[in-house]
């Protein structure tokens, strides 16, 4: 790990949107006595109620150190899952190497970062690539290792996805990638990956030897058919899963974001040397956590109760919204990307919402960077998500779009 990267996360250099917001905001009061707070992607809907029991049940397991990649009962609940959802044979996935929980996919995105650059030493400035606007860990991962990032702008001519074709044709960039962060549906957009598009960037990962991750933690709330996964298009093909590792957790699909609780599965040998770095520095998940996902994870009857929900509140803002800020019904996520350049701007936006009628959201350009031609793709936009629960979100819909007249 370069020392230069760390001093810059260290110092102040990298600042999460959160702290940017909060700073923009300062000491603004906000307008109104009920402010509604649309800002982070924390599930507000009901809890499974047999979490809290398993829990309980698990309190043994708290006199025992649990390993690093979990237990066989954990292991097998996960690959289940992935068979299950992806339409795969069962027993398909080696549990044992091609299966590694975390504690929620974050960490995971971020350590997972490290085997791949040490897998290209050659390099010797590597460059990992992200969708711009992006998830920080990706981000925050490429600085500590200091890697180059390289932000990949995706707006609505690229459909929100990183252009496959542009990218095909920077062979200079390909040949000193040492990873591609991919996110399906995207955060903040919603925007939906095809298997042949996740299959277009999974040949140019194994031609130029760089590692894909498909960030798939949203891949249970969708609007319409599921969101093909990076494993169901990599199990068609003669390598099975090399240079690919898929992330996903809890947190989305079973409305647990306390538990912290996802997985990474995929190219075995790399999971190996992964294991083995997060055995020497990241902690294990404990044993009630992984009691309880197991029964999370073999129960898809709350996830269809929770997909339901969010439809719901996607049909309220049908209704409120309509064609307002360039709204349109996402294919995935539980976010809405809105152009609130009538407002000035994502971020005089921000300030003019809190202050008039008490609504925070993150303005876009805090979870994006400027284009070589010093052009941020959030600029004009904001990032709401729709975590609360129905009526707070029609309230909260209705006051942003009174704020425009």
């Amino acid at each position: 790990m370069n020392t230069s990267g760390l001093a810059t996360l260290a110092t102040g250099g990298i600042v999460s949107p959160f702290t940017r917001l909060r700073r923009l905001l300062g000491d603004v009061v906000p307008g109104h006595a009920r402010p509604i707070d649309m800002t982070v992607g924390e599930p507000h809907e009901t809890v499974p109620p047999f979490v809290g029991d398993l829990l309980k049940q698990a309190d043994g397991t708290l006199t025992h150190y649990p390993q690093i990649r979990g237990s066989g009962e954990l292991r097998d609940a996960i690959a289940s899952f992935i068979e299950r959802r992806y339409g795969l044979p069962t027993q398909m996935l080696e549990r044992a190497r091609e299966v590694h929980p975390l504690n929620g996919s974050r960490e995971g995105l971020f350590f997972a970062l490290l085997p791949a650059v040490g897998r290209k030493p050659g390099l010797e400035r590597p460059a990992v690539l992200m969708p711009n606007p992006y998830f920080q860990a990706y981000n925050g991962a490429a600085n500590c290792l200091n890697a180059e990032p390289v932000y990949l702008t995706v707006d609505d001519s690229t459909g929100y996805l990183p252009d496959l074709d542009k990218l095909a044709a920077n062979e200079g960039l390909l040949k000193r990638t040492a990873a591609f962060y991919l996110c399906s549906p995207a955060n903040p957009q919603g925007a939906m990956a095809s298997a042949e598009y996740l299959g277009r960037a999974l040949s140019l990962a194994r031609q130029y030897d760089f590692m894909l991750f498909c960030d798939e933690c949203y891949s249970e709330i969708y609007t319409g058919a599921p969101p093909p996964g990076g494993l169901q298009v990599a199990a068609a093909t003669p390598e099975r899963f090399r240079n690919l590792v898929c992330f996903n957790s809890l947190s989305k699909r079973s409305n647990v974001p306390g538990l912290r609780s996802g997985y990474a599965a995929g190219d075995g040998d790399f999971l190996e040397t992964m294991a083995e770095i997060r055995n020497l520095v990241a902690p294990q998940m404990p044993g009630p956590q992984q009691h309880a996902s197991i029964a999370l994870w073999a129960d898809d009857t709350h996830v269809e109760t929770i997909r339901s929900a969010y439809n719901a509140k996607f049909d309220v803002c049908d209704t409120v919204l309509g064609r307002r800020f360039g709204y349109a019904r996402p294919d995935g996520g539980f976010f809405l990307w809105l152009d609130v350049s009538q407002l000035g701007g994502g971020e005089q936006a921000s300030v003019t919402l809190w202050k008039g009628c008490g609504l925070k959201v993150v303005p876009g350009a805090f979870l994006a960077m400027p284009d070589r031609e010093g052009t941020n793709p959030g600029d004009a936009y904001i990032r709401v998500a729709l975590v609360h629960d129905l009526d707070t979100t029609r309230e909260a819909l209705e006051r942003l779009v009174a704020s425009v007249h």
